[in-house]
């Protein structure tokens, strides 16, 4: 069993490595078809369920569909280990079947883990309550498969980005960190380096409660007109935080998912109206 999901793992890698819309950290979506957005998961597998039933990506060749934040949260083993793994693992399943449909961004929560630092969540530190349920299942295997885990999350892009101009990536730079981050994160092989403080990886999935003025400079630098992203908690699943910015979530049960039609112009209207609640999915 340790091995099969080792190969799993390393496939799933290989294919975000290898994805046809790939340029760098960048997945750049051509302008036809549609895209349907997620927000932060935690381990919430009925949420995913419905993103993945939503998207029946079989039976749309041209749609693609975006996961982030998938780890930490969610069920739990006998001894209150966490188990997001593996709705990690089934992720990397569909992006297997739908190498080309199937996308991800990095979030903070995978440069924790990748870095081994800790990270908490409802009162847990959910690496340590994560890797001790990775241990309690497979038991000696468990480091095998952690590392390919780790660099499975380092394969993932930064951001995605389509022709008709919106931005996703899990936050964006905080007005105080915008001095240290590089922009050349989007071309480079992202090391561990990155995912700490001050790496611009770290600065780019941690970011909270821009400005207007940074949304505005970074809209221009990154030549797109909205941003849609995960990070931070939204009780309603969805909220504005700016004139060019869409904050969503999936991982509760009022959470949410984003459909964009990727032939059509937006402005931040259209996109609000594109929010589907995901209670609304059979």
């Amino acid at each position: 069993m340790a091995q099969t999901t080792v190969d799993l793992i390393r496939s799933a890698t290989e294919a975000n490595h290898q994805c046809v819309y790939r340029k760098g950290n960048l997945v750049l979506l051509p302008a036809q078809g549609s895209l349907v957005v997620s927000g932060d998961l935690h381990g919430h597998r009925r949420n995913f369920e419905r993103i993945v039933a939503f998207a029946d990506l079989a039976q749309h060749p041209t749609r693609h569909v975006l996961f982030q934040e998938i780890i930490h949260g969610g069920p739990q083993d006998s001894a209150h280990g966490c188990l997001s793994y593996k709705v990690l693992f089934d992720t990397m399943r569909l992006k297997i079947e739908f190498p080309k449909q199937v996308h991800f961004v990095m979030g903070n929560h995978d440069t924790t883990c990748v870095t081994d630092a800790e990270v908490m969540k409802d009162g847990r530190e959910m690496n340590r309550c994560m890797h001790e349920a990775m241990q309690r299942e497979y038991t000696d295997s468990w480091p095998q498969i952690k590392e390919a885990m780790n660099q499975f999350l380092l394969s993932q892009p930064l951001a995605l980005r389509t022709a008709n101009r919106i931005w996703m990536s899990h936050s964006l730079p905080a007005d105080r960190l915008m001095k240290d981050f590089d922009l050349s994160i989007f071309k480079k092989k992202i090391e561990l380096q990155d995912c700490v403080k001050p790496g611009s990886a770290y600065i780019l999935t941690w970011g909270r409660r821009m400005s207007q003025a940074l949304l505005d400079r970074l809209a221009n630098m990154l030549n797109v007109d909205l941003f849609l992203l995960g990070h931070q908690p939204q009780v309603t699943g969805w909220g504005q935080a700016g004139d060019n910015l869409l904050i969503i979530a999936s991982d509760h049960n009022h959470g949410c998912l984003v459909h964009l039609d990727l032939e059509k112009a937006y402005t931040l209207k259209d996109l609000i109206r594109s929010v589907v609640p995901l209670s609304s999915i059979e």
